[in-house]
């Protein structure tokens, strides 16, 4: 019988590529890195043959011409490659994604399939950090930053029928599932319905305009976004880790709207649901916070986590770690 076997889920940044120089004399950035590497071991450890990536997509794969809800790559797989993460076609395996998407759709979830799905670093990043070398992806897109967005409820609900769905392929598959995204952070992207000023203004248009050209937008693009100011929210982040740390990260749909949990923790916080459906498709076992690291260099509150549905409960500690002053230099 095929079954899921670990999970993961880590924030990510295209400027830990970009930017390392900057942040490698600060503990916390290596905190951070070293946890992924961690994460990477235990995954390796679990004999995974197949890993679905749950990641999100900052409009260069997806545009508002067409923005699902909820979208699976079932054949070809392409990196964008922007800033240093991996670029050009992955290795998938379409009968496995095929049969994920059939059986996910046969459970009432409509979610949409791509047979060339681009992506990037919504996915990549945990490609290149977190995937063991050579072992195909299943990417599963959602959408978090086209409103209007799926409800956390939704994602959960996702997470759940993806468990069955892995657990009916053929063959004895291991699965592997990878959430990537959040924690804490806010990108300057506009509520594309009400963009203000000449920089919203650009960036709705790139997201309206932008198949096949994202990179005619880049230039521009990349400076509004590097630019942005830090908005961390660690009282949130502890949350999510706390949570996750007890099998109750189902918890954050009780307690945030899309609304609310903007207002809270910034609109990259949306990513969250990529943890949530992770958490929901390894059935809620307890994890473990590798790591938590605030990034205000990066923008972003960066965490790694794992869930182990055999030992998730004895490795899981109470509570994440907290920093002590020194280690958070």
């Amino acid at each position: 019988m095929s079954s899921i076997v670990i999970g993961a889920a880590a924030s990510h940044t295209t400027l830990m590529n970009t930017k390392w120089d900057e942040v490698d004399h600060l503990r916390r950035a290596h905190r951070y890195r070293d946890a992924l590497a961690v994460a990477r071991e235990r995954i390796s450890a679990a004999h995974p043959d197949l890993v679905v990536i749950v990641g999100s997509n900052h409009f260069r794969g997806f545009w508002l011409d067409l923005m699902p809800a909820f979208t699976i790559g079932v054949d070809r797989v392409v990196a964008a490659g922007e800033h240093g993460t991996p670029s050009g076609p992955q290795r998938t395996d379409p009968s496995a994604a095929l049969a994920l998407c059939q059986s996910l759709l046969d459970r009432d979830i409509d979610v949409a399939f791509s047979t060339d799905l681009q992506v990037d670093h919504g996915v990549s990043h945990a490609i290149q950090y977190l995937v063991p070398e050579g072992l195909p992806v299943v990417p599963l897109i959602v959408n978090v930053f086209g409103p209007p967005l799926p409800s956390l409820t939704r994602c959960l609900a996702v997470g759940e029928a993806l468990r069955r769905a892995a657990a009916g392929l053929a063959g004895g598959r291991r699965v592997a599932v990878i959430g990537t995204g959040g924690l804490s952070h806010a990108v300057p992207f506009p509520d594309w319905r009400d963009p203000v000023g000449d920089d919203e203004e650009f960036l709705a248009r790139s997201f309206r305009e932008g198949r096949g050209r994202w990179e005619e937008f880049e230039s521009r693009r990349r400076p509004i976004v590097t630019g942005a100011t830090p908005r961390l929210n660690e009282d949130f982040d502890r949350e999510v880790l706390d949570l996750l740390a007890r099998g109750r990260l189902s918890v954050l749909a009780e307690s945030y709207t899309t609304e609310s949990l903007v207002a809270s923790a910034g609109n990259g916080a949306n990513e969250v649901r990529a943890w949530m459906l992770t958490a929901a498709a390894l059935g809620h076992c307890p994890g473990e916070a590798l790591a938590y690291s605030p990034m205000p260099e990066w923008l972003t509150g960066m965490a790694v986590a794992v869930i182990e549905p055999d030992v998730g409960a004895a490795a899981s500690s109470p509570h994440p770690p907290h920093p002590t002053q020194e280690e958070s230099i």
